[in-house]
């Protein structure tokens, strides 16, 4: 098809604003989908995306459809709305020159519009407001325009009023999305260059491979070279999903595909490289993708019926369809081998852990998440470091830098004390505050990361009764009192419960961890003693018994001295086997380190 009937857009939410109901109801409207397959999240195909209701892979899908007359191609992304798959956000927009920016007509502007929106216009989309579910009795269309108004300076007219459920004014989105959105760029007649911005494993093809071709054209045999890691490959089979995958000849310039090349190793691609022609290569390569920062890292190692070589191949797999997620190998004395893994929030990390249980069958133990931290030395060098276990010596530290975010709360303007209180609370710096409308107001503030990450989000709900959301965004580190507080089972230090707090609020936290660990360890033929230290320094103690025999029951009669010679006898036999047992951690103690945060 000609280059200026083509339309490549995303579309772009807040969390459960419409998305995937939109995108449902635009492939009903093109006739890629009969009135009996139309159901809710057609292109969430991942069980786990169906059961909590979120998208959590951007999904491609080509639409021709008809208007005044004339074919056009429209190829569509559908992202996630949640702040952990910003990342997935990111590269759906580097495919597309167009957006779709949906906007609740209840609830208005909330944080991820912001931040979304924010991120296609740095992108240089052209941006359609679209204000979803007027039908609501809830729906304020007219102030939601002119939220969107302030938030883009578009006029509060152009923005499109549908109802992605009903179908209400969907005619209007189509002929928006091939009016108001410009053709692809690109040349024809130039080098073959297509951006990878996804891929998958399948057990029978292979990988597969997600493009956008910018430059030139793909043919199905053609031979095909990767500018990243020169890897060279024959197509085998090129296709579109239509929603269901269909497949063609040609992948011209501007248009949206997948190929496979029976490429079996998962480390033979790479997110965000470039792919040309081996007779005719491209001089250059595409921009491609910044690389993920990660924000949450957690280490995960073996469960009782997987092996480590399982564990390895089942996230090498992962990572080829979630580029966000990173890992390395390590070890811990209680846990034997596994793998540090970087991610970039909770929600993230808990998707990751779930998806190798269910699509690999690994079974997994995770040690409680930490944030990254630096380190300045006494010599000058600045170390980066992701867990408690690898911070120097005392005797080599000059300070201790944490990561600091911006947050952006949008909460209606009633709220705005319980939020600051909450802020005050968990050592915020106070930035701006910003009306949205006379009802709602943008918070922001500069939060120490670690704050942040465990449970502010639903804090946050608490304090404003479901209404309030947030946005951040990592600005950089700085430096506080901060400290490394060991833990000490049986006087030995383990590295994996370890944690990295400010120095004020370590003795609570450390006497809450092992009064919970007390809790969670069970009961041994000798006495646990559990420690809290900074340094050398004890902040908490708490001491899990023994279970003891009675040795004196067969004594009857007789001298005390024949009972006190049989309890030392005891008492030796204990104080052996405390030197040479080993205490068994289970995995919910690790999980105590979490729940102890989220307290604090």
């Amino acid at each position: 098809m000609e280059r200026e009937r083509i339309r490549n857009f995303s579309i772009i939410a807040h969390i459960d604003h419409g998305k995937s109901t939109l995108a449902d109801r635009l492939l009903l409207a093109a006739g890629a989908i009969s009135e009996r397959d139309f159901r809710d999240q057609l292109l969430d195909d991942m069980d786990l995306e169906r059961e909590r209701g979120i998208t959590i892979k951007a999904s491609a899908v080509t639409l021709t459809t008809e208007i005044d007359g004339e074919k056009y191609m429209l190829n569509l992304i559908d992202t996630p709305g949640h702040v952990d798959f910003h990342y997935e956000v990111s590269r759906a927009l580097q495919a597309c020159e167009g957006a779709l920016l949906v906007v609740d007509a209840g609830q208005g502007v909330e944080a991820q519009t912001v931040a979304n929106a924010y991120l296609a216009v740095s992108n240089g989309l052209e941006i359609v407001p679209v204000i979803n579910k007027v039908d609501l009795p809830a729906a304020r269309p007219d102030d939601v325009a002119m939220q969107i108004e302030h938030l883009l300076g578009t006029p509060a007219e152009d923005a499109i009023l549908c109802s992605a459920k009903s179908g209400l004014g969907i005619d209007q989105v189509m002929a928006a999305i091939i009016h108001r959105l410009p053709a692809p760029r690109g040349e024809e007649n130039a080098p073959t260059r297509a951006l990878i911005f996804d891929s998958k494993y399948d057990d029978y093809r292979g990988v597969v491979v997600y493009v956008r071709v910018v430059d030139g054209a793909m043919t199905a045999g053609d031979k095909i070279t990767m500018l990243g890691t020169h890897n060279e490959f024959q197509i085998g089979e090129l296709g579109k999903h239509t929603p269901k995958p269909t497949k063609v000849d040609t992948l011209a310039a501007g248009e949206v595909g997948y190929f496979t090349a029976s490429i079996r190793s998962l480390h033979e691609v790479h997110i965000g490289d470039t792919v040309t022609l081996l007779k005719n290569p491209a001089a250059s390569a595409l921009p491609g993708y910044r690389p993920p920062q990660h924000m949450v890292f957690s280490d995960f190692y073996c469960g009782p019926e997987t092996e480590y070589p399982q564990l390895r191949e089942a996230l090498d797999k992962l990572k080829l369809n979630d580029a966000a997620l990173d890992f390395q190998p390590t070890s811990a004395e209680a846990l034997g081998f596994g793998f540090r893994c970087g991610f970039l929030g909770l929600l993230h990390m808990e998707i990751v852990q779930e998806r190798l249980e269910r699509e690999s069958g690994v079974d997994v133990v995770q040690t409680a998440p930490t944030v990254p931290y630096q380190v300045l030395k006494t010599d000058g060098s600045v170390v980066e470091i992701d867990s408690p276990g690898e911070m120097p010596d005392s005797t080599v530290l000059a300070e201790i830098r944490e990561p600091i975010c911006k947050v952006n709360f949008i909460l209606p303007a009633d709220n705005i004390g319980p939020i600051m209180k909450l802020a005050e609370d968990r050592r915020a710096v106070y930035q701006k505050t910003e009306y949205l409308s006379a009802e709602r107001v943008i918070l922001t503030y500069e939060f120490p990361l670690a704050e942040v990450i465990y449970d502010l989000y639903d804090k946050l709900k608490s304090a404003t009764r479901g209404y309030g959301t947030m946005d951040y965004e990592v600005t950089g580190f700085r430096a506080d009192d901060l400290v490394k507080v060991d833990i000490l089972v049986n006087s030995q230090k383990v590295d994996a419960l370890s944690f990295i707090c400010h120095r004020s609020q370590a003795d609570r936290r450390g006497r809450k961890l092992i009064s919970r660990l007390r809790k969670e360890i069970d009961r041994h033929l000798f006495e646990i003693p559990l420690q809290a230290a900074i340094g050398s320094r004890i902040i908490a103690r708490e001491s899990i018994k023994p279970m003891r025999k009675n040795v004196t029951a067969k004594c009857y009669g007789g001298d005390i001295t024949r009972k006190r010679k049989l309890l030392e006898k005891q008492k030796a036999g204990k104080k052996r086997m405390k030197m040479v047992g080993n205490v068994e951690i289970p995995q919910k103690a690790f999980m105590a380190v979490l729940e102890a945060g989220e307290e604090a």
